[in-house]
């Protein structure tokens, strides 16, 4: 299992510093949707010339226009980048060309997709499928018992990732669920007084399975 970090709602300038910490400590630095809607696609650039050891996804949440996006977004120096599942069929498909042209990945986003909408687009074998749950929703996320639901429902789709206020503990037991591909955490470390610590923690937290 691998360690997305994402970064949100700050200042470009406090990103590259947060980047510049956490370069090599996580797997993949998220720059969050708030990053690319404030500062656009120079600061994906920015925020690569930070990132020599760790991967840089942009989370873009593309709905329409795939191909643009996509091939922008990997342009300026994204290796991952977001489609949102409940765009159409046809740009789930172009931004899926793009990603397998560019030898890259798309992640697409599951935020609030039914289960008959990710039934019709679960034939992307190279693509990541992230489990959402929305910051803005009220109830907590029960991370071991969405991945195990959603496996059982979707036995096919091998490439994981789950996002919504994971924590330490949580983190542990995904790991021992052996189910994901990738865990998304946010604000317990970016936000956290001390990252390095707090993104150590998580990376300890998911090698779990070992201990």
């Amino acid at each position: 299992m691998k360690l997305q970090t994402a970064i949100d709602r700050i200042s470009i300038e406090e990103a590259e510093e947060l980047a510049q910490q956490l370069n090599g400590k996580t797997d993949i630095l998220e720059m969050g949707t708030s990053l690319v809607k404030d500062y656009g696609n120079v600061a994906i650039w920015r925020m690569r010339q930070k990132l020599t050891q760790t991967t840089l996804l942009v989370d873009s949440k593309t709905i329409d226009e795939g191909a643009y996006e996509f091939n922008q977004a990997f342009h300026y120096g994204g290796d991952i980048v977001t489609v949102m599942g409940a765009a159409s069929y046809d740009t789930l498909v172009a931004c899926y060309k793009v990603a397998q042209k560019e030898n890259k990945t798309m992640m697409i986003d599951l935020l609030e997709v039914s289960d008959e909408k990710i039934a019709a687009i679960k034939d992307f074998p190279e693509a990541i499928y992230a489990l959402h749950h929305s910051i803005d929703r009220k109830d907590k996320l029960d991370a071991v018992a969405t991945v195990a639901a959603f496996h059982e429902k979707f036995p096919t789709i091998k490439r994981l990732a789950i996002a919504g206020g994971i924590d330490l503990e949580q983190t542990k037991k995904l790991a021992q669920q052996g189910l994901l591909e990738v865990v998304i955490v946010g604000s317990k470390i970016a936000k956290a007084q001390d990252p390095i610590k707090a993104v150590n923690e998580f990376m300890e937290a998911i090698h779990y399975e070992n201990n």
